[in-house]
């Protein structure tokens, strides 16, 4: 797999932020066995990174999207890069409880135990 290369999302990071961790095994997989799939992926990322936002914000904030669409994947990914990005576990945590009122106790308990197992345990990369 190529190293990272600058995008929307990582310009005008501080020096260091836009060291994200390496995918999980199974997704290099996919995007090696689907590389049309995985140039449009990095065009969407770069949409939608363009903007105002920095790069903690749009972590926080597609974390909190994750949340609210209940996708477990990407609710542990969302952990893994907002926690590279300089997220704490207290920001983390808040975007969780908010959350709550909107999707539901048990969905919100759902995001909370996911992000502890993204926490606790990183995917496999190797």
């Amino acid at each position: 797999m190529k190293p990272p290369r600058k995008t929307a999302a990582t310009r005008g990071r501080a020096p260091g932020a836009d060291a994200l961790p390496a995918p999980p095994l199974k997704f290099r997989e996919f995007v090696a066995r689907f590389p049309l799939l995985a140039r449009a992926w990095e065009v969407l990322h770069d949409a939608g990174a363009e903007g105002p936002l920095e790069a903690r914000t749009i972590r926080l904030a597609k974390f909190a999207v994750a949340i609210g669409a209940g996708r477990e994947g990407a609710v542990r990914a969302s952990v893994r890069k907002a926690v590279a990005a300089g997220v704490t576990l207290a920001e983390l945590e808040q975007v969780i409880a908010l959350s709550a009122a909107t999707i539901g106790m048990p969905a919100a308990v759902a995001a909370f135990s996911w992000s502890r197992d993204a926490l606790a345990s990183p995917p496999r990369t190797e």
